[in-house]
């Protein structure tokens, strides 16, 4: 992978991680696209990171405030929701790699983050009173753990599903929003450790050899750049706008990608 092709990807990461539409998804999808073979889940790991370092500055007030007083119930939803997908990666590890390789589920997990989305729309639409931050409660924090979990599979948005099941569950839209957010700077952190541990591990490299640290080092500033961005709009549209365009786009995109895989074999 050159330069370019990491500064690009990286761009794409910082813009698609905040837009409910799935990182990982146009990462695999892009990754076919430009015909790059180095292993894709190290390099997605990589780039998250630089979407991380756009979460702690955007949302510094709110992790500031978990850190000076860490005993809380905003932190121990924070944990309750980030268990369902650390148990997911531990049982699923190698099936989640081979979906990040080979793209296989890629069409129809755009289309499941599309439905999930509009769903979602339908459902705040119809609430009276959207709950706020002090009317959560711990199941609500584990259905959004859960949808999130669901989401480590490529083509499922996390930034979505956790979005979705926040609005599903009656919660305001600016503070669903900043949840989900905040929800990704633990899994971030959870796929960090471990991609460090293939690193690691005896003759894994995890594709670190192939890819570079030039390119390692222009994807994850590309993705944080532009995630501090992605970010700030994403917290405004999700208060003014509603999320029928991202659950079009992601259907369409989810159709063009079946198509491909089954008839016309471009890319896949």
């Amino acid at each position: 992978m050159g330069v370019l092709e990491s500064i690009i990807l990286g761009a794409i990461q910082g813009l698609t991680e905040f837009l409910p539409v799935s990182s990982s998804g146009h990462l695999v999808l892009f990754q076919k696209i430009l015909g790059i073979s180095v292993p894709v889940l190290f390099f997605d790991t990589l780039v998250h990171g630089g979407t991380l370092l756009a979460v702690l500055v955007v949302l510094r007030d709110e992790i500031w405030s978990i850190l000076r007083r860490p005993v809380q119930p905003l932190t121990a939803y924070l944990i309750l929701g980030t268990l369902p997908a650390v148990v997911v990666a531990l049982v699923f590890d190698d099936t989640i790699e081979a979906a990040f390789e080979s793209g296989a589920f890629l069409g129809f997990a755009f289309l499941v983050t599309s439905v999930f989305l509009a769903l979602a729309e339908r459902i705040s639409k119809k609430t009276q009173t959207p709950r706020q931050k002090e009317e959560m409660t711990w199941l609500d924090s584990l259905i959004i753990g859960i949808f999130q979990a669901i989401a480590i599979v490529p083509g499922v948005s996390r930034s979505g599903s956790t979005l979705s099941a926040s609005l599903g569950r009656g919660l305001d839209r600016n503070f669903a929003a900043r949840f989900s957010f905040l929800l990704s700077i633990p899994a971030i952190l959870g796929a960090l450790v471990l991609q460090i541990k293939d690193l690691a591990g005896p003759g894994g490299d995890a594709g670190a050899g192939e890819l570079g640290v030039l390119p390692m080092i222009t994807g994850t500033l590309s993705a944080a750049v532009v995630g501090f961005f992605a970010i700030t709009v994403m917290l405004r549209l999700v208060r003014e706008r509603s999320l029928w365009g991202f659950a079009a786009y992601t259907g369409l995109l989810g159709i063009l990608v079946l198509i491909d895989r089954y008839l016309t074999h471009i890319f896949f």
